[in-house]
């Protein structure tokens, strides 16, 4: 569970992958696009190499100036001409970020709301007020429960933000923690949520480090011993965040690509959103984790599927 305000704190750019391009002209990509599409087949190679380097500020721009010279839409002329996850991906290419998020947050409750890769990674760094209240909303009347409030908090950003550690109190929450867990018969699963939903990530680092001194496990060892279901994903997710938000990344990128089939919107979903973010960082991850890059296993999975 990644929290874009209050989880990574990263900046668009800082470690992206995608970069504005230099001396940008958006008419001049429009007109190419235009070129590309119209006619018989499309020149999948020009629009892949427009839509992949200009960054999403650069490909709303080029989207009016689409528009402006054909009185269509890019979009609609880009599901017109492709299909399928190659189309998915070139509409998340041009579709602007808070939008994005919106519709992939809505199409995961409506196919299967326990899609926690889709849900989860998406309610973690909202930040267009449009986009948080259609999900509250559509939250409040699909889910109840623990699970419900914990989604909740996470996604009207109810995060403390500060950046200074008291050991002392860090301390105090892990003890919290270990009594309403491994402690006590049963589980509070009320602390749980009040302490990784709401305190801060550098506090919650050091929360990790201190409810290992006490109980000898790990707070994720100890979540998916007391839990079950949605919330012990939701929570085990917000930990695995905690300690690293592109390893988090990486491995989900790892499971969208692993056994018999390739789950293609995971796969987009993130490569398009964290982009322009923190991808060299997950690319890095992904290389520790598995001990290959994330390039070559894309490719793997495009071989095995088009052979």
């Amino acid at each position: 569970m990644l929290t874009g305000e209050c989880i990574c704190a990263l900046q668009s750019g800082e470690r992206g992958t995608i970069k504005p391009k230099a001396n940008f002209d958006a008419d001049q990509d429009a007109a190419a696009l235009k070129k590309a599409i119209e006619g018989l087949g499309t020149n999948e190679k020009i629009v892949i190499e427009i839509l992949t380097t200009r960054s999403s500020a650069q490909r709303q721009l080029i989207c009016k100036a689409y528009e402006k010279a054909t009185s269509r839409t890019l979009v609609k002329d880009l599901k017109g001409d492709t299909s399928g996850d190659f189309e998915e991906l070139l509409v998340a290419l041009i579709t602007p970020p808070a939008e994005y998020d919106c519709h992939e947050v809505m199409r995961a409750m409506k196919v299967t709301f326990l899609n926690e890769f889709c849900l989860e990674h998406h309610l973690s760094y909202l930040t267009s007020p449009e986009t948080k209240k259609q999900l509250t909303a559509a939250l409040e009347s699909e889910v109840s429960g623990d699970y419900s409030k914990a989604l909740l908090l996470l996604a009207l950003g109810k995060r403390d933000e500060s950046t200074t550690v008291d050991v002392n109190k860090a301390r105090e929450d892990a003890k919290a923690l270990y009594n309403a867990g491994e402690k006590k018969w049963g589980t509070d699963e009320a602390k749980f949520i009040e302490i990784l939903c709401k305190k801060s990530i550098p506090h919650l680092r050091q929360t990790l480090i201190e409810y290992k001194n006490i109980s000898g496990k790990t707070l994720q060892q100890s979540i998916e011993g007391e839990m079950s279901g949605d919330l012990e994903n939701l929570l085990v997710a917000v930990v695995k965040c905690v300690k690293s938000v592109p390893g988090y990344f990486a491995e989900l990128l790892h499971e969208s690509m692993k056994g018999g089939g390739t789950d293609e919107s995971t796969l987009n979903r993130i490569m398009v959103s964290r982009s322009e973010i923190d991808l060299l960082d997950i690319r890095a991850e992904f290389k520790k984790l598995y001990e290959h890059s994330l390039l070559s296993a894309i490719q793997v999975r495009n071989w095995i599927f088009n052979f």
